[in-house]
């Protein structure tokens, strides 16, 4: 029964938001003296060149003396980035008609080499 009890208060109220290769869990928990908190996990994940997959997660433990803080700097850090670049999203990634196979990353020295290169023509050989 103490089992059951323990695993009741294990998912007191949870929230996903899928974003991507990234998805958020926002878990409210319950401390040993049954108080709450907030854990927010970032999990993201990562395709190997064989196929399999692995994620890597990172957690934010917030407690109530911090959440009228941790609200205000959110939300002003929020409001900062939409009135300085609105709500369109700029980076091509996160366009919803974002296609892999059209996006390359590509460095300085990518492009200063390719530039070295020869444009040929099959019809000319």
């Amino acid at each position: 029964m103490r089992e059951n009890e323990m695993i009741e208060k294990e998912d007191i109220f949870s929230k996903v938001l899928r974003a991507g290769r990234r998805t958020y869990f926002f878990d409210v928990r319950a401390t040993k003296a049954d108080d709450y908190y907030i854990t927010i996990t970032e999990s993201k994940k990562f395709t190997e060149e064989d196929g399999s997959f692995h994620f890597k997660k990172h957690k934010i433990y917030l407690y109530k003396e911090d959440f009228a803080a941790f609200r205000e700097i959110l939300d002003e850090m929020v409001d900062f980035v939409l009135d300085q670049k609105g709500e369109e999203v700029i980076s091509e990634r996160h366009q919803k008609d974002f296609k892999k196979e059209n996006y390359t990353e590509t460095t300085d020295d990518e492009m200063k080499s390719s530039e070295s290169f020869t444009n040929i023509d099959f019809d000319d050989i």
